[in-house]
């Protein structure tokens, strides 16, 4: 089975962490957000993962010079400009010579979505396209889909007011797809999935979705992308994980309270984590306070300070020592 996984985007929502660092590149716990994904679809049989790259490529390529990923084989397709979701998924198929149904992926989107039941049921009722559908409180942000009580779609609505959205049920960002709905797209210019591709395959009544209430978080967020580690080590998805490395430096004064805290970091004496993500190389001072914050690779945060209200630290930066930071980003956005 083969995968298209869409990692080409800025990552804007999580700067300055990715200022540098693709948002599928940035730790978490300890592993970079695309091996837990592509580890995921190596559950469901998938043993060959095309990567539609953008922003970055080498920092893909350069992490997984053998072209294996979570012991998956690699492929890269770097788009030459900015694609949008279908062009994005065309381009990837067409360099990997893909002839064949083949799986979608988000590549930040968090899941324990059985991708084999999707698989099955695209099969069983013939579609040519299949979606993966997820609830959601708040769908304003997302494409709704309303269904047939068959799971036949009857409409795609992109990102509707909350108090218009039909349906709660949203695209959860993973597709089976039949090679047929490439030549739908068209080549050399920006095609968006939800806007172009999904409708017109509702007009023809070929789409089809299978809802499942199974974990999914999109992990594009800060709070998301501190709330996908927090869930790895309380053990909602599976065995909880260590929070603390192995090669962490833990001074036996500071208290860590619900906290990440990755390989090669430093907490200072007396220094307090509660719900937060230190990552590899930081430094936490002594008597240093981080609360629902994200302290970046090799960032300090100098003695006394106090790091509050989802902060995010850059890679590198540094929080004088007796500062206090509540909600800001590090540095700021320019």
């Amino acid at each position: 089975m083969k995968a298209v996984v869409l990692v080409g985007g800025f990552g804007t929502r999580l700067r300055p962490l990715t200022l540098s660092t693709p948002k599928q590149m940035l730790p978490v716990v300890d592993r970079p957000m695309i091996e837990h994904v592509v580890a995921g679809l190596a559950r469901h049989g998938v043993d060959e993962v095309v990567l539609s790259l953008g922003y970055r490529p080498d920092a893909f390529t350069d992490a997984y010079p053998d072209g294996r990923c979570a012991g998956v084989r690699l492929r890269y397709a770097v788009e030459p400009e900015p694609l949008d979701t279908a062009g994005a998924i065309r381009f990837a198929a067409d360099a990997a010579g893909l002839d064949e149904t083949f799986v979608v992926v988000n590549g930040d989107v968090f899941t324990d979505l059985d991708v084999s039941a999707l698989w099955r049921r695209h099969h069983e009722v013939g579609a040519e396209a299949t979606i993966a559908l997820t609830p959601v409180d708040d769908p304003s942000r997302y494409g709704v889909v309303p269904t047939d009580p068959e799971g036949r779609v009857l409409g795609f609505v992109e990102k509707p007011p909350r108090d218009e959205a039909p349906t709660n049920w949203i695209n959860a960002g993973t597709y089976v797809f039949e090679p047929s709905v490439l030549a739908r797209i068209p080549e050399g210019r920006k095609v968006s999935v939800e806007r172009e591709t999904f409708p017109a395959l509702v007009a023809d009544g070929t789409l089809w979705a299978v809802r499942s209430d199974a974990y999914w978080v999109d992990a594009g967020t800060p709070e998301t992308y501190l709330q996908i580690q927090l869930d790895l080590i309380d053990g909602r998805r599976g065995p909880a994980v260590p929070g603390v490395a192995p090669t962490a430096r833990v001074a036996p004064s500071a208290t860590v309270d619900h906290s990440v805290v990755m390989s090669g970091a430093e907490i200072g004496a007396d220094a307090r984590l509660v719900d937060a993500v230190v990552s590899p190389g930081a430094v936490i001072g002594a008597g240093a306070v981080v609360d629902r914050s994200i302290v970046g690779p090799g960032a300090r945060i100098g003695e006394g300070a106090v790091v509050t209200g989802l902060t995010i630290v850059g890679a590198g930066e540094e929080v004088p020592a007796g500062a206090r930071s509540e909600g800001q980003r590090i540095p700021e956005p320019v």
